[in-house]
């Protein structure tokens, strides 16, 4: 048989000589951002890996064959092209199709592990969603993590979620979850939610030691690290408060109901906030893949 996947040559030399890699996702790219902005994003992420010593390995799906690395031409085909959005029970489907497609947080978690690497930056967490009693609708991500040895830096999750559920569930899991330099969950757009955390570090060589005694106990859940954004860069809080309940209420009198539900909230929110809420989500971002970048170095240090 052939290899599943393909590792692009900088990835595999990297992780070779135990170097510093981060994986990145394409969902962002691909479905998160507007066009051309989502491909200047693509490369900025990459090229801020790059001046920090990190190689960069952005994951998708193309032509069938799940790629752990993108040249040029691959960030271009996933910022350009209509393509399929990938969480892992869709991984099997694509590939025996021949198609191509963004890969989400779980499927990047999955096939970043597969490849050896052992951190990911990406925006927010998936998590259960607000009427989940009811629909049952929660993310992959969190039972992906739940098996997958990956160190995830997220800013939280984003507000239109049930954010008290989906640390709940997250305990269920056993999968741990560190705040980085704060002691309260943020979410996403804003600084903090309304809850706190048990655990928290401040330095990437703490999340690095967290990891190396998690291989060492034997446990092979994720780790996620929850990232806040500068609170320069964030949100404002009124208004961010206003526009959320503005759109919960048009979700309401619009009788969106299931999954169909986040996907309205976070397309009201993009166009009730003139576009605010896009660059808070770059900026929160661009601060994942430091933070990212930090603790690959750190990580790829303890194996000198």
């Amino acid at each position: 048989m052939t290899t599943p996947f393909h590792v692009s040559e900088s990835v595999a030399a990297a992780l070779a000589e135990h170097r510093p890699v981060v994986a990145l996702e394409s969902t962002i790219i691909s479905h998160g951002l507007p066009r051309p902005r989502n491909h200047e994003a693509a490369v900025e992420f990459e090229d801020i890996l790059r001046s920090a010593g990190v190689t960069p390995a952005t994951i998708a799906v193309l032509d069938g064959v799940p790629q752990i690395g993108l040249d040029a031409e691959g960030v271009r085909r996933i910022a350009e092209e209509e393509l399929a959005k990938a969480s892992v029970r869709d991984l099997p489907i694509i590939a025996a199709a021949g198609a191509s497609a963004a890969t989400t947080v779980a499927a990047t978690s999955h096939l970043a592990a597969l490849a050896g690497i052992r951190v990911f930056a990406t925006g927010g967490l998936g998590g259960v969603h607000r009427g989940a009693r009811d629909s049952f609708d929660e993310s992959a991500d969190l039972t992906t993590l739940a098996v997958t040895p990956i160190t995830v830096v997220s800013a939280g999750v984003k507000s239109v979620l049930d954010i008290s559920a989906t640390l709940e569930r997250l305990e269920t899991l056993s999968v741990p979850v560190v705040g980085y330099g704060t002691t309260v969950f943020p979410s996403f757009w804003l600084r903090e939610s309304a809850f706190t955390l048990d655990w928290s570090v401040d330095t990437a060589a703490e999340v690095a030691a967290i990891m190396k005694s998690q291989d060492a106990l034997g446990h092979g859940q994720g780790i996620i690290v929850a990232n806040p954004i500068p609170l320069d860069q964030q949100w404002d809080p009124a208004d961010h408060d206003r526009v959320l309940l503005e759109a919960l209420a048009a979700a309401q009198e619009a009788g969106v109901t299931g999954k169909a539900v986040t996907p309205f909230l976070l397309l009201y929110i993009v166009e009730a906030s003139g576009g605010r809420s896009l660059e808070v989500n770059l900026d929160l971002a661009r601060n994942n893949v430091r933070v990212a970048g930090d603790i690959a170095t750190a990580w790829a240090a303890l194996h000198d």
